[in-house]
This record gives C-alpha cells, structure tokens and sequence, in this order.
C-alpha cells in the first residue's frame, strides 16, 4: 500500500515536472518572439526617423511637419529605459509645442483664410527663429539608431 502510494506520488511528480518544463519552454518562446518583434519596431521607427531627416535636409519635407513626425515616432518608441529626447531635441521639442494645437486637414479647411494666414506667419516665425538649432538637430537624426542608448 505504502509502495503504491509513493509510485503515485512520483508519477504524478514526473508529470507536473514535464509539464512545468513544457510552460517554460512556451515562455523561452514567447518572449523571444516578443524580444523580435519589439527590435523590429525599434529598426522601423528609426528608418523612419532617419528618412523624415534626411529629407527635410534635402528640403523635401517642412520643419514644421519633421518636427511633428519625429516627435511622435520618439515618443512611440519602446524603449525600457528611454533617454530625455526634449533635452537631447529641445529645437524640436519646443517647435512642436508651440504647434501642436493648430489645427489640420478638415478642422485647417473649415477656418478663414486670415486665421490659417495669421497661423502660417506665426509657424514660420518660429521655424526662422529655431532654424539653425533644427537643422542641427535634424543632421543628427540623420543617424539615429537606438543602439545609441
């Protein structure tokens, strides 16, 4: 009686330890397909990041609308322990706050003409006052990688 007992219990030991091993394999599993396709994000993110530089460089693209972009796209990134891009960026930070709250696409559309006009003096007012600090700003992410933090 003792005996069978004691089989049982080992039975049932070897069992849940094979199927403890089984979860933790599906975990080994899981969070490297996690560990992929968060480096995946992170590699599309800064080839975005490098082309929306690269051509407002070329002039392909307005401060302004850069400015926009990579604010989000750094803000969007999954980063663990993410650096202080306001500070690292403070041109393009500043620019974005002082333009965020304009509006866009239908609400621009549906406003006077003197008030897009107004809006439009004062974007370019501050694209001209921070331009040079841009500039070098954007050269630099030009080459952003993640693997720089």
């Amino acid at each position: 009686m003792v005996i069978t007992l004691i089989s049982l219990a080992v039975i049932l030991l070897v069992c849940l330890a094979f199927y403890a091993g089984q979860l933790l394999f599906r975990l080994k599993k899981q969070n490297l397909a996690r560990r992929k396709k968060t480096q995946v994000r992170l590699d599309d993110i800064s080839q975005s990041i490098q082309t929306i530089a690269k051509a407002t460089n070329q002039g392909q693209c307005d401060m302004s609308e850069a400015c926009i972009r990579i604010y989000h796209l750094l803000e969007a990134l999954p980063l663990l322990n993410k650096p202080d891009f306001a500070k690292q960026y403070s041109s393009l930070y500043k620019l974005y706050d002082e333009i965020r709250d304009l509006p866009t696409h239908q609400a621009r559309k549906e406003q006077s003409k003197i008030d897009t006009r107004k809006q439009d003096i004062h974007r370019e007012m501050l694209e001209a006052k921070l331009r040079p600090q841009l500039l070098h700003e954007i050269s630099e992410l030009t080459r952003f990688s993640v693997k720089d933090f």
